[in-house]
């Protein structure tokens, strides 16, 4: 994607080949900064901070952070040290865990003189089948954009309700939920998105916004609780929305508050869609109410950031200094609550015969 005309993807090789660079998410949107990761600690501080986010990003740094990882040493030992390290930045989202397993099972034969240069090969084939993987996504999104233009009667903007950020920057490129709303714009179908400003991080009004104001396509920012009220107007013609962690019989684990939307959605008959690349699905689990939720400090309930009139960027306190917060990151959505699951392979219902469907070597 572009930045000021320059593209960009979300996770690159320096120009020595080793060292990897990200874009700082935490500093967004108004400080747009490339940080580079030297060091396993780098790239596990990028993951628990929040600099890199988004489930399948997160697996992208994984799988560089094992490379980083792997320049302290290569025997059997340390594969299993840096796997470790890695997981245990981020609980919930399985992309993490999916890429470290991965990156293990690829380096394991190997002599460990051979182990370097193998796992930056493989951390690279993982950010390039990302890319096309949300690419296909995107495709397989459209035919319902389109759908939902037809329904219109190819008259005015196809008002798509997102929550979070499940864009670019939440992958190495094209995105999740908003790759279907990329290739809705650069088809040229008329789209207006309802970016959900999703506190506590605010993911959506500093990152989808961000994203959204840099490929000029129509969007407005609106406080997480008005969502219900636009189905009920109808201003919606469908939601779609990312996940971190889908089990294999449906059930949709994602930011917090999505839960809220598809009960909004089902009781107003808005189609309630979820994007999401095959590395998601946890086929181990089938009862998303077993999935780990992350519980992160109270304070970014408490603090907000943002800019002053000044121009100053700060955090500004918003609750009484006695009074404390509990932080949930994600919610859980149950399957009977969705209307699809969009992968790479296509449109599914969500359930396990849906998914076996489109991956039948999973089963």
């Amino acid at each position: 994607m572009n930045v000021d005309g320059k593209p960009y993807r979300s996770i690159w090789l320096g120009a020595d080949g080793e060292q990897v660079e990200i874009i700082d998410q935490a500093l967004l949107p108004h400080t747009f900064q490339v940080v580079t990761l030297r060091t396993l600690s780098d790239a596990a501080r990028a993951i628990r901070e929040m600099l890199v986010r988004g489930a399948p990003l997160i697996g992208a740094t994984a799988a560089y952070g094992f490379c980083l990882g792997l320049r302290d040493g290569a025997a059997d030992d340390d594969l299993a040290r840096i796997g470790e390290e890695l997981i245990i930045c981020r609980p919930t989202a399985v992309n993490l865990r999916w890429a470290v397993e991965r990156m293990q099972r690829i380096l394991s034969p190997l002599e460990p003189g051979k182990r370097m240069q193998a796992a930056y090969a493989e951390a690279a084939r993982i950010c390039e089948e990302d890319v096309a993987v949300n690419e296909a996504i995107g495709s397989h999104g459209l035919a319902l954009i389109e759908e939902a233009w037809q329904r219109r009667g190819r008259s005015g903007a196809v008002s798509v309700l997102t929550h979070c950020n499940a864009g670019w920057l939440a992958t190495v490129d094209w995105g999740t939920a908003l790759a279907p709303i990329y290739k809705a714009h650069a088809r040229g179908i008329p789209v207006r998105v309802w970016v959900d400003e999703t506190r506590p991080r605010s993911q959506g009004a500093a990152l989808t916004a961000w994203e959204l104001a840099a490929a000029g396509i129509e969007h407005q920012l609106i406080v997480d609780n008005a969502g219900g009220h636009l189905m009920q107007h109808g201003e919606v013609d469908l939601c779609i929305v990312g996940t971190d962690r889908t089990t294999a019989s449906g059930d949709v684990c994602n930011k917090i508050g999505t839960y809220l939307k598809a009960l909004a959605a089902r009781d107003n008959s808005v189609p309630f869609y979820v994007a999401l690349p095959g590395s998601t699905i946890d086929w181990t689990m089938d009862d998303g109410f077993k999935i780990p939720i992350e519980e992160r400090s109270g304070d970014e309930v408490l603090w907000v950031p943002g800019r002053t009139r000044s121009g100053q960027v700060e955090q500004v306190r918003i609750a009484p200094e006695a009074t404390t917060a509990v932080n949930p990151a994600f919610d859980v959505t149950p399957a009977h609550l969705v209307t699809g699951l969009i992968t790479e392979r296509g449109v599914c219902e969500a359930s396990a015969t849906g998914l076996a469907g489109l991956f039948p070597e999973m089963v």
